[in-house]
C-alpha cells in the first residue's frame, strides 16, 4: 500500500523502530527494495534526490506508484534532498507522498521561510514534508550532496524550527556524510547530541548518510529515537559489485542472467539494514 511518510515515520517513533529510506531510481534497485520490505514484512520508503528523480524520470514513478499500491506492506514514496520549490512541485505532479526541501545550506531565517512555502503547499495535498537543520558530510561519491565541515544540529533550534515551519519529520546533523567513507576515516555519531535533541524534538527524527557508517552506532541511534534512516550507497555498492563480478567472469550481458545476481546482492544489504533498525515484521502494526 501506498502510504504517505507521516503514518510510517509517527507509529515508527511511537514503538521504537525506524524505517529504511533506501535511494532507487531504476527498476532493478526497486525491486530489491520492495521484494526484500515484502519478504521481511517491513514497513519501507524508497526514495530519490532531485538529480535520481531527473535521470529516471517521472514517468518510471508511474511504474512505481502502482507497484506500491499492490504491496502487502506500507510502502512511502520520498524526494529525498529537493533544494527548490519546483524540484519538490514536480516530485507532488510525479505521485510522491513525501518531500524533503533542503535549506539547510540557508542562513537559518531563509531555512525556516523555505520550509514553511514547502510545507504549505505540501500539506494541502496531503503530502508530508521532511525538513533539516545542521548540514550533512559528503563524500565525493555521492549524489545527494553536502558540505565538508558539518554543523551540528543545535537543540535549542528543534522546536523553534518545527513550529515555525510545520514540517513532519527533522533531518538532523549528528555527525554522518554522505557516501562511502575513504579507507582508514571512521565515522562517530554524537550520541549524546542525539540524546539531548531527542528530549526536545516534537516531530519524528531522520538520519541521513547512513551507509558505511558502525553497525552499533546506528542500531542505538535508532534505539535513542531516530525513526527513518536514509541508505544509498551500500545497497549500491553491493549491487554494482556484484554485477561487475558476474560480467568479468561470464561476458554475459542477458540481463536477467547479469542483473539478478546483482538484485540478490542488493537485497542481502537491505534486509541486514532492516534488521538493524529493527523494522522487520514491523508492517502489521500498519494492518
Amino acid at each position: 500500500m501506498l502510504v504517505s511518510m507521516k503514518y510510517l515515520l509517527d507509529k515508527a517513533k511511537d514503538s521504537d523502530f525506524a524505517v529504511g529510506a533506501f535511494n532507487a531510481s531504476e527498476l532493478t534497485l526497486f525491486r530489491a527494495v520492495i521484494e526484500e520490505a515484502e519478504k521481511l514484512d517491513s514497513p519501507v520508503i524508497v526514495q530519490a534526490s532531485a538529480g535520481e528523480f531527473n535521470f529516471a524520470t517521472r514517468y518510471f514513478y508511474d511504474y512505481v506508484t502502482k507497484r506500491a499500491a499492490v504491496s502487502n506492506v506500507p510502502v512511502a514514496l520520498h524526494l529525498d534532498h529537493g533544494h527548490t520549490v519546483e524540484e519538490v512541485i514536480a516530485a507532488i505532479q510525479a505521485g510522491f507522498t513525501s518531500v524533503m526541501i533542503d535549506g539547510s545550506m540557508l542562513p537559518y531565517e531563509e531555512n525556516v521561510k523555505l520550509t514553511k512555502k514547502v510545507v504549505d503547499i505540501a500539506h494541502a495535498v496531503g503530502v508530508t514534508v521532511e525538513g533539516e537543520i545542521g548540514t550533512i558530510g559528503a563524500i565525493a561519491n555521492s549524489d545527494e550532496g553536502g558540505v565538508t565541515n558539518i554543523t551540528y544540529t543545535k537543540p535549542d533550534e528543534v522546536v523553534d524550527f518545527v513550529s515555525k515551519t510545520g514540517v513532519d519529520c527533522l533531518a538532523i546533523a549528528i555527525g554522518t556524510a554522505h557516501g562511502i567513507y575513504p579507507k582508514g576515516y571512521v565515522p562517530k555519531l554524537q550520541l549524546d547530541l542525539l540524546k539531548e535533541i531527542k528530549k526536545v524534538a516534537p516531530v519524528p527524527l531522520v538520519l541521513h548518510g547512513g551507509s558505511n557508517n558502525p553497525d552499533d552506532e546506528i542500531a542505538e541511534a535508532c534505539r535513542i529515537g531516530i525513526a527513518k534512516v536514509n541508505i544509498s550507497s551500500d545497497m549500491k555498492y553491493a549491487y554494482f559489485k556484484k554485477l561487475n563480478e558476474v560480467y568479468a567472469e561470464t561476458g554475459g550481458f542477458v540481463p536477467s542472467k547479469v542483473m539478478m545476481p546483482a538484485i540478490d546482492a542488493a537485497k542481502e544489504v537491505i534486509g541486514q539494514k532492516m534488521s538493524l533498525f529493527n523494522s522487520v515484521n514491523k508492517a502489521s502494526l500498519y494492518r
